[in-house]
């Protein structure tokens, strides 16, 4: 058993996996009895199959743009079978030429298990404070 998960790791291989569209490499993340509270039009993802459609769906939508993905204000606490770990994520779209057209900010939770010597993602949750005048997330810090 690995004693402790290295989450810099998991933010590197999210990192890489959603920059070059790379579907599999993303869901090598997640545990298959996953849970997911997305921001976007969903209540919840429960399991595999349900949150890789999702990725699926978002990362085949960007034709020639690309995500560039940005973590801060990391933090975890470790645990010898459960670990989570919270950040600031912020995602940038990005043209062929380099270009970032467009940008947004998430607060960030993982809650990963070890299950059969390895760390998988159980728990994610994205979020954004609400603008209480509008009633829209605030996408910027």
């Amino acid at each position: 058993m690995q004693p402790t998960l290295d989450f810099n790791a998991f933010f590197e291989a999210y990192k890489s996996s959603v920059l070059n569209k790379q579907v599999d490499k993303l869901m090598d993340l997640y545990d298959e009895d996953l849970i997911a509270f997305d921001m976007w039009g969903r209540w919840s993802y429960v399991g595999e199959g349900p949150w890789r459609g999702m990725n699926e769906e978002w990362l085949g939508s960007l034709g020639s743009e690309s995500v560039v993905v940005e973590f801060d204000d990391i933090n975890a606490v470790y645990g010898a079978e459960i670990s989570a770990a919270y950040a600031t994520v912020t995602y940038k779209a990005r043209s062929e030429t380099g270009e970032i057209l467009r940008s947004m900010q998430n607060r960030l939770t993982w809650v990963a298990r070890q299950k059969n010597g390895a760390w998988k993602i159980v728990h994610q949750h994205t979020s954004a404070p609400i603008d209480p005048e509008k009633f829209s997330p605030i996408l910027h810090r």
